[in-house]
């Protein structure tokens, strides 16, 4: 039990106790409250978590909430300290008017799992309504031959308060004719009723002024007067009869004001001023004085004001009529409000969720009550949803609705739901109230990046820019915010021979890929690597693409002469006999090129020549053939100069020069030529010393042969066994073997020796040989023979 004092705002009083008792009913499971009327707002009623045998913490959990019958939020529930509190003052004569007990009803809705818990509070009242009496004059006629211990009725006082505090009695002051008794009515109403103590005498005093005063039983007591004047009339000895009594009528609670009820009738069986009968409301409460006029000539009642059937459902009228020499008779009219259907359903939210993650199972989105203020038909509601959507509706507990997620929900599908919630009633027409609840999707990390395409294919010039943009890989996600921000990288490589993070680099937010070296198409062809795309979301999601990088070539390189070499110190002399047919394969100019495609496809040309037209060259495989036959004149040494061009854009190029020896057959011994312009005598001198020479050589250079023979037969077989057997100076070639298969001027793959040797200071090319001989027999159709002059030898192929 707890105190609080009340102050009224007009006059002072004395502190009340204000009390506060829980009641436990164990036969019912509803839980009560007891609380002083007007008591602050945020006053404590309960311990409301105490008194459901749930901790404080259990409130905010279960997302507790209470809600009052009368579709107001008049309470308050604090969900740390599990405290019902007021959330304003409360009126008792607001909320109940005359009825008592006053009990307001709420229920406490709970969540997961969902419970309901039913309580009353009774609001007790205070003595804050003085009596007050409808008019503060009353004129009151009575007949002069009027005996004693006649009682008139007067007009009772209202007084809002109930109980002790309501209306008790009245007392009247002077008491010198009269004196006033407290009468019930039959609705239970204190009226006071004047009794006359002595005879009237009109001549000796034609009117009197009492003054009427009612008490309540407050403490101290409120008080309210009146002023009664009592003319004393003539003799009149018969009161108005009402003809019928008592009435009743039924009236739609959708009549307009000023529509008739009905129309009442007395009868007086005096004559003349004293049979004249005027109508009035006796003892009418301020609300029926609202609602109901009454004719004072006809008797006809007529609406004042709308009907409302929620809240009146029936009124009791007492119908006074007064005749000419004061008497009065009474009626009684029984007004029955028939209801309507003129109220829509009401839609009261509990608890709202606007924001739900994907995927997350069955969700709570709203718990919420339904009802309607009419009865019968007109009461009874259907609740609705549309059906395309994935919640449905449960019914839980009386009117109460929950509106859940009947499957996972999909943000990439659907972000945003608008649920019309449609409460329709029974009655004619139907009534229909509508509430819309907008549920936005939260996004969850469910979709990993997706790449544009599976795999890319990019194309870089060789000799590129360094950092240069050689293209861009894209990939997409579904989800959203952070979850949608993608980072992409460079995944390690799996071949150990590829340094990827010097060859590319790739921008983390837009997938650029950049070269951050030159590349050479000689040196890497094509590479490939993996990319990923990795969301922020958490966890993280991520993919990977494939990405395949070609190089393109340039025409960067020019062509190189393998045959004959051009960087020995003294040229190698081709021997050409004197016989030789036109057509005859004096020698094939060999030259490759770095590049690929049509960069490396090479054309050779003829550009200058000791003999004009005694030579050509074929454009396409570089043999050079003689164009006619020789005569007894020709010069014995030619000088060639060929041009080896490439197919590029723009084309690259490289000079081949020649030297053709005439001999009269292989034998004739090798006699270099000076390179300065002799006298044909001196010329003729010295061919013949050199033919002495030779011819006095034959015997030796038979024995020189046979030994140079097994010798050369020792040394093909240790090249066999070991891949070379003569050195080849680095930087000229890659390796001991170079492959010309198709690239260069040869129409088949070949494999030539060319020996070098480092004693001899012409450097000429002395002999060529194939490793497989048929090969190069079959071809040529001739024998080439072995020439120990030549000082150099290397293989290619």
């Amino acid at each position: 039990m707890e105190k609080m004092e009340r102050i009224h705002p007009n006059r002072q009083v004395i502190p009340f106790l204000f009390m506060l008792v829980l009641v436990q009913v164990c036969s019912e499971p509803t839980t009560r409250y007891s609380i002083l009327e007007e008591t602050e707002s945020g006053s404590f009623v309960a311990h409301l978590a105490k008194d459901l045998g749930l901790r404080s913490g259990d409130l905010t959990a279960r997302s507790a909430r209470v809600v009052s019958d009368d579709y107001k939020q008049r309470l308050l529930l604090d969900p740390e300290t599990g405290d019902l509190l007021l959330r304003e003052k409360l009126d008792r004569e607001e909320l109940c008017a005359s009825v008592d007990p006053c009990v307001l009803h709420f229920q406490v809705s709970l969540e997961k799992p969902v419970q309901y818990f039913q309580g009353e509070i009774l609001i007790q009242d205070i003595n804050d309504h003085s009596p007050e009496f409808p008019d503060k004059e009353m004129l009151l006629k009575i007949p002069e031959n009027s005996q004693p211990g006649t009682r008139f009725s007067l007009k009772l006082a209202q007084d809002l308060d109930v109980g002790s505090n309501g209306l008790q009695q009245y007392i009247v002051n002077p008491k010198s004719h009269f004196h006033v008794l407290t009468r019930n009515n039959s609705k239970g109403k204190k009226y006071p009723e004047l009794v006359q103590d002595r005879a009237l005498d009109r001549e000796e005093q034609a009117e009197l002024s009492l003054t009427l005063t009612a008490l309540d039983g407050g403490s101290p007591p409120r008080s309210g007067t009146a002023m009664v004047r009592i003319l004393i009339l003539d003799i009149n000895d018969n009161a108005p009869k009402f003809v019928n009594t008592p009435y009743e009528v039924q009236v739609l609670e959708s009549s307009l004001p000023g529509s008739p009820v009905l129309t009442v009738l007395a009868q007086d069986a005096d004559a003349g001023n004293f049979g004249r009968v005027s109508y009035g409301l006796f003892q009418a409460s301020d609300e029926i004085q609202q609602t109901f006029s009454i004719n004072e000539v006809t008797g006809e009642i007529r609406l004042k004001k709308q009907l409302d059937f929620e809240k009146i459902k029936s009124y009791h009228l007492e119908i006074e009529a007064t005749d000419g020499g004061g008497l009065s008779g009474k009626g009684e009219v029984v007004i029955e409000v028939v209801d309507v259907n003129d109220n829509a359903p009401e839609l009261t939210i509990s608890s709202l969720t606007s924001s739900v993650p994907e995927n997350a199972p069955e969700t709570i989105i709203s718990i919420f009550r339904v009802g309607d203020r009419d009865s019968g038909e007109n009461g009874k509601v259907v609740c609705s949803i549309p059906e395309n959507l994935p919640f449905i509706l449960k019914s839980t507990f009386k009117n109460f609705y929950t509106l859940v997620t009947e499957s996972p929900l999909d943000r990439e599908s659907r972000g945003e739901y608008n649920i019309t919630i449609t409460v329709t009633d029974m009655g004619t027409p139907r009534l229909t109230t509508q509430h819309t609840i907008t549920v936005q999707v939260s996004d969850v990390n469910d979709n990993a990046p997706a790449f544009t395409q599976t795999s890319y294919t990019l194309f870089v010039q060789e000799n590129n820019s360094p950092a240069l943009h050689i293209g861009t890989i894209s990939a997409t996600d579904s989800d959203s915010g952070s979850n949608a921000h993608i980072t992409y990288s460079l995944l390690p490589t799996h071949d150990p021979q590829l340094a990827l993070d010097s060859l590319i680099s790739i921008n983390a937010d837009n997938g650029q890929l950049f070269a951050l070296r030159a590349l050479d198409y000689e040196v890497l062809q094509t590479f490939e690597f993996h990319v990923g795309a990795t969301d922020q979301g958490s966890p993280a999601l991520s993919s990977q693409a494939l990405v395949r990088v070609l190089v393109l070539d340039a025409n960067d390189n020019d062509p190189f002469v393998l045959y004959p070499l051009q960087n020995a110190s003294a040229p190698c002399t081709e021997l050409l006999p004197r016989a030789a047919e036109p057509g005859y394969l004096v020698t094939k100019v060999v030259a490759v090129d770095r590049d690929s495609g049509q960069n490396a496809w090479l054309s050779f040309q003829l550009i200058k020549a000791t003999e004009p037209g005694l030579f050509s060259v074929w454009a396409h495989n570089g043999e050079v053939r003689t164009s006619r036959l020789l005569s007894e004149r020709e010069a014995p040494k030619h000088r060639l100069l060929l041009l080896v061009k490439d197919n590029g854009d723009p084309p690259r190029s490289a000079s081949v020069t020649l030297h053709v020896l005439l001999v009269d057959g292989f034998s004739q011994p090798y006699l270099p030529l000076p390179e300065v312009a002799r006298d044909p005598a001196q010329d003729e001198d010295l061919l013949t010393l050199y033919l002495v020479i030779a011819l006095a050589s034959v015997s030796s250079i038979f024995l020189l042969s046979v030994l140079l023979f097994v010798g050369v037969r020792l040394c093909r077989k240790a090249r066999a066994a070991s891949l070379g057997g003569c050195s080849v100076p680095e930087g000229h070639f890659p390796g001991h073997l170079v492959d010309v298969s198709g690239t260069g001027t040869l129409s088949q793959s070949y494999q030539y020796e060319v020996c070098l040797t480092g004693d001899s200071g012409t450097g000429e090319f002395n002999f060529l040989k194939p490793m497989v001989p048929n090969l190069l027999l079959q071809e040529t159709g001739r024998e080439i023979r072995e020439n120990p002059h030549c000082r150099d030898s290397f293989v290619f192929s």
